[in-house]
């Protein structure tokens, strides 16, 4: 079946919205965020940690499965719930964000028919169309399939970005009419830049094709985060209130809830398991460094009162032993709990929209985030 969003609460004093999303494989409620497993997992983490954390939808991407295994090889295997033994939604990007940063000449290599670009593992060229990334996401049978889009630098000039809008409609337009997976559906991305003309005019153009569900691209990629939240803002508004709304890439605790106000209900990034690698972690009062040596000898969890398999387990001072000696269980630790501390973020987020306080709560977790957060460096 294909997904059905349902408004339950919209907060009183901003655009927030609680409601839930009913898919295949149950109802989650939003806003929520999901995390990212590009080649089919998670990087690390085994589907029982992902469950323990609260995850409900994934995200996993059409460009990296298209190179290794191969579309093919995931169908044979009964798709890509049963490849990777995740038995909850998923969703896969088109592979846009990936094909254009390796498109080397922009304005010879992106073309009306699609992208020639060269493989990030062997060099080889290949082309990828509108067409082939849904086909491609047909095959690997997710719950929730993306447009392919063009995906612009920042910054561009406003006539660059009115023929990338304009282009991107196109692309939208002939990847829905080869769109044949009746258990899959299909979102639309609206694109636009800093411009608040172009941000309209691709939601209101986006819409009318009446996708599934609607995405909002280009954000994230390098504006400063006024920039970002306006072009969050310029364009929303557009958007139908009966269709789940999904802020693309975007996994800074902050810039969450300030989506969230904006009217966002999901948001994926791969942030919390790229720091964990790193030796970081989310908490309350800001991100910690592991790397630091004022953690050596202490014997408290991560995060204080957290419900993570870390933090009811280990100590900051072995977490940090295990980080700067190299341990791959380090990261794990930490990817387990920057994974936990986002989907709770979002469950609190909910319990605020609920009680029409959300405004309050963005204040004093910033006030403590905030204030905290270059002690923990």
């Amino acid at each position: 079946m294909k997904i059905k969003y349902t408004l339950l609460h919209k907060d009183e004093n901003s655009e927030a919205r609680y409601g839930t999303l009913q898919t295949n494989y149950g109802t989650f409620e939003t806003p929520m965020f999901m995390p990212v497993g590009t080649k089919a997992t998670v990087k690390s983490l085994s589907p029982e940690e992902l469950k323990e954390a609260g995850s409900g939808v994934i995200l996993s991407n059409t460009y990296h499965l298209w190179l290794r295994p191969g579309e093919d090889i995931v169908d044979k295997c009964g798709g890509l719930h049963k490849f990777m033994n995740w038995n909850g939604p998923i969703l896969t990007d088109s592979g846009g964000f990936q094909v254009f940063s390796l498109a080397k000449n922009k304005e010879k290599d992106i073309t009306e028919e699609g992208v020639h670009f060269k493989s990030h593992i062997d060099g080889s060229k290949l082309f990828l169309t509108p067409e082939k990334s849904i086909q491609i996401q047909n095959k690997l049978d997710s719950d929730i399939a993306m447009s392919f889009d063009e995906c612009p630098p920042f910054p561009v000039t406003h006539d660059y970005m009115k023929k990338s809008v304009e282009r991107t409609l196109r692309w939208a337009a002939r990847g829905k009419a080869v769109h044949n997976n009746p258990n899959q559906s299909l979102f639309g991305i609206v694109q636009g830049g800093k411009f608040q003309d172009l941000r309209e005019y691709s939601c209101k153009e986006t819409v009318k094709m009446d996708f599934d569900g609607y995405s909002i691209g280009g954000t994230s990629v390098g504006e400063d985060k006024e920039t970002m939240y306006k072009m969050i803002d310029y364009g929303i508004k557009y958007l139908p209130k009966d269709k789940v709304r999904y802020l693309m890439g975007v996994g800074d605790p902050i810039d969450i809830i300030e989506g969230v106000i904006r009217g966002v209900d999901i948001f994926d990034c791969v942030l919390p398991t790229r720091i964990a690698r790193h030796g970081q972690a989310f908490t309350r009062t800001g991100k910690i460094n592991f790397n630091n040596a004022k953690y050596k000898e202490d014997l408290s969890p991560v995060e204080e009162g957290c419900d993570c398999y870390t933090c009811k387990n280990f100590s900051k001072a072995y977490v940090r032993h295990l980080i700067t000696t190299d341990e791959m269980l380090g990261g794990r630790l930490l990817s387990i709990h920057n994974i936990r501390f986002l989907i709770k973020l979002t469950e609190e987020i909910r319990e605020a929209i609920k009680e029409n306080r959300l405004l309050e709560y963005r204040e004093e977790f910033i006030k403590k985030y905030e204030s905290n957060n270059k002690k923990n460096d």
